[in-house]
């Protein structure tokens, strides 16, 4: 049930919300009625001494993205089964547009990447904990390897108390998502650490088309509000939202998962600059139902979806302010992107039970409180080379870490009994980076791209071992080359090569004795160098079908591996990784689409004498959905995921099972309301979201056991909701 004091304060903070938003129409009533329609946004026309610019009847801002080699030219109707001619930069580049991401249904937010073809979203712990991420024969963990960035503003966090690369999207509310921009590869020069495997960019909206309230509810006690819209202010546009949500899920801990989400953003046109200041706002708290091994499940001991810890879970909250400008300038464009935060995570696990504590049990406590801030500053100007046209970018990037707090301690039931490790972590890095498109003739153009990153590290042990305090710093070089080919009958081939990396924590980065016994150890390598090709082909040869396929080969010199017992990843040895992704976008009339994405992967160790295969890897993953509707009227999307087994084992001795489950959703709207429902996990399937196979002690058993441990994906469950715009 909802907590009552917890109900309050949200409908106190709803009812602030809602009256600010009144507020600000009704102090621009009076200019509303003489130049808009009831409910419409009113007409902003903005001063200067440049052509005044004129934001309209609530159509969002056209799609303006970053002129760089990673981002696409502008894009009218964003979407998966657009063929991209002309624009994309290589086979596996794509954009998925508001309507598309809206019309899927989703258990999780995490679920909205699973948009990018090949992608995988699973969870092993609580809602407020990071998703688990797979792409291209990647066990991401939570991001590691795969960058996520809302706007400019990246969302992995470096030397994260729970793993490097950690990403948690839990603060973005998706209906304020206008498209995503995804890409694979490190073949994009604007693009540094944790993006080897592939990107994701989660573009605002700069004024929300419609003003809305949704309510969701459904089975496990499930409780969503969410309110948002725009109103003129000054010179500019104020948009807001606000989003409440409540979950216990069907684990027999109940969960008790509450999340709040506030968003503001101020817009302004001004000639030829546009300028927006955005403040995000998020917290969550939840228990939660870990791994459990299958062991204790196959006895009857417990239930598939019990539990053993009831004292797991954790608190998570991320507050953000972020500026964008952009200058259009006649031969160039400029843009500016900056922000600082402020993010605290307190997680509480036990994956082993009693197998180093048989008295206390093995519960620990993952701590990260940090303060970040960043700039990017981008250049775009027409040029010509040796007769030839193209654009030249250049950029500068710079990320700061502030962590007061970074810290492993040993627990009972959330009570601290010991300190593992605990640090105080300064990290930054200061990049650039310079890119050359060229159009050869008609049928040929070429891109050669160069990225420098430079990181500095300054570690201060707050408590455990002070000799792995210190400080280091560590550069490098990424090269990269495209080029495309066509158009011929609708037809474009690609080549792209590319180095990219990723950074270490820096606690690795700087240590000198192992924390626990104290013996000397090997730091890590702070940047790993990363490379990779891939060769694909696009078409639209056949009418309203639009095709992409891509043969990727990528080499990694150390890979992050999972380490049950401590619950984190650690540098391992190096890998390749190869396969193919084949998608097809199939639209016969404008009311009814047929999409299907397949990715096959093979990913291995390059030093054998360990095992061949790398753990958790998923071989073949396919997505595959029908959507249709019309902009009123009934609509529905069914969808279905699967991947395949995988090993858990580097010898493959041991095997997950394989998951397909299918999602849908479906309802009927008008132009002021909308109702729907949702089934997830049609079929009820017994499916897993994760297993690992490591060690663990239960209590009573007299040593410890290798075992699967797995979270079950969870039931069929029914969510209905309805939502009015105005």
């Amino acid at each position: 049930m909802l907590p009552i004091p917890r109900f309050f304060y949200v409908a106190r903070a709803t009812a602030f919300v809602i009256a600010g938003i009144c507020s600000i129409d009704m102090a621009f009533s009076q200019e509303a009625e003489s130049e808009s329609a009831v409910g419409e946004l009113p007409a902003v026309v903005v001063e200067s001494a440049a052509p005044q610019t004129v934001i309209n009847d609530r159509v969002p801002t056209p799609v303006h993205t970053e002129a760089s080699s990673s981002t696409f030219d502008t894009i009218e109707e964003p979407g998966k089964d657009q063929s991209l001619l002309g624009v994309a930069a290589a086979a596996s580049m794509g954009q998925a547009g508001a309507d598309e991401l809206m019309a899927r249904p989703f258990l999780r937010r995490g679920e909205l990447l699973e948009v990018v073809p090949g992608m995988i979203i699973t969870q092993h712990s609580g809602g407020g904990k990071a998703n688990q991420y797979f792409v291209r024969g990647f066990n991401l963990d939570h991001g590691t390897d795969f960058g996520i960035f809302v706007d400019a503003m990246p969302v992995n966090h470096r030397s994260h108390g729970h793993g490097q690369g950690y990403a948690d999207i839990n603060f973005l509310i998706p209906e304020l998502i206008e498209k995503l921009d995804y890409t694979k590869g490190p073949y994009y020069s604007d693009l540094g650490d944790f993006t080897t495997a592939g990107s994701a960019r989660f573009g605002l909206y700069d004024i929300i088309p419609h003003g809305m309230a949704n309510l969701s509810v459904g089975e496990d006690d499930f409780f969503r509000f969410l309110t948002m819209d725009s109103a003129p202010l000054g010179e500019g546009v104020l948009s807001s939202a606000f989003e409440y949500s409540y979950y216990d899920g069907p684990w027999v801990l109940e969960e008790d998962f509450t999340r709040f989400n506030g968003f503001m953003k101020y817009y302004r046109e001004s000639g030829v600059n546009r300028y927006s200041v955005t403040g995000m706002i998020y917290e969550g708290e939840w228990t939660s139902t870990d791994q459990v091994p299958r062991r204790l499940v196959d006895s009857g001991r417990i239930d598939r979806l019990g539990f053993i810890d009831p004292t797991n879970g954790g608190d998570s909250s991320r507050y953000s302010l972020s500026f964008d400008w952009t200058h259009e300038g006649d031969d160039s464009t400029t843009e500016v992107n900056a922000y600082v935060g402020h993010y605290d995570l307190d997680l509480y696990s036990n994956f082993t039970y009693f197998l180093a504590d048989p008295v206390n049990g093995d519960q620990f406590n993952q701590v990260d409180r940090r303060n970040f801030a960043g700039l990017k500053v981008t250049n775009t100007r027409s040029n010509e080379v040796f007769g030839k046209e193209g654009e030249f970018t250049t950029g500068l990037q710079s990320h700061h870490d502030w962590i007061d707090e970074v810290g492993l301690y040993n627990t009972t039931a959330r009570t601290r009994i010991g300190t593992v490790r605990s640090d105080k972590v300064y990290e930054a890095n200061f990049s650039g980076f310079l890119n050359q498109e060229l159009t050869i003739n008609d049928w040929l153009k070429l891109n050669g791209g160069l990225r420098a990153d430079l990181y500095t590290f300054d570690v201060t042990s707050l408590s455990g071992v002070p000799d792995n305090s210190g400080t280091d710093w560590a550069g490098i070089v990424s090269p990269k080359f495209g080029a495309v080919f066509g158009p011929w009958d609708e037809t474009e081939l690609f080549f792209n090569w590319g180095s990219g990396f990723h950074s270490n924590d820096a606690r690795g980065v700087t240590i000198t004795r192992d924390p626990v016994t104290l013996l000397p150890i090997d730091p890590v390598d702070a940047l790993v160098g990363q490379w990779g090709t891939e060769v694909g082909v696009r078409t639209a040869v056949i009418p309203k079908v639009t095709t992409s396929v891509a043969l990727w080969y990528l080499e990694s010199d150390s890979e992050l591996v999972f380490i049950g017992d401590a619950g984190n990843t650690e540098a391992g040895p190096g890998t390749e990784r190869y396969g193919v992704e084949w998608a097809t976008y199939w639209n016969p009339t404008p009311f009814l689409q047929f999409d299907s994405e397949l990715s096959l992967s093979q990913a291995e160790f390059v030093d054998l004498s360990n095992g061949r295969y790398v753990e958790n890897a998923v071989p073949v993953a396919l997505s595959a959905g029908i959507t249709a509707g019309r902009e009123t009227g009934p609509y529905g999307s069914l969808r279905a995921r699967y991947f395949s087994k995988r090993p858990l084992t580097a010898d493959k001795s041991v095997e997950s099972r394989d998951s397909l489950v299918f999602n849908l959703r479906s309802g009927y709207r008008k132009e002021t309301w909308d109702v729907y429902v949702e089934i997830l996990n049609l079929f009820d399937t017994d499916a897993r979201d994760i297993e690992y196979y490591y060690e663990s002690q239960l209590a009573g058993e007299p040593g410890p056991v290798e075992d699967i441990h797995y979270h079950p994906m969870e039931p069929r469950t029914i969510r209905t909701g309805v939502t009015i715009h105005w």
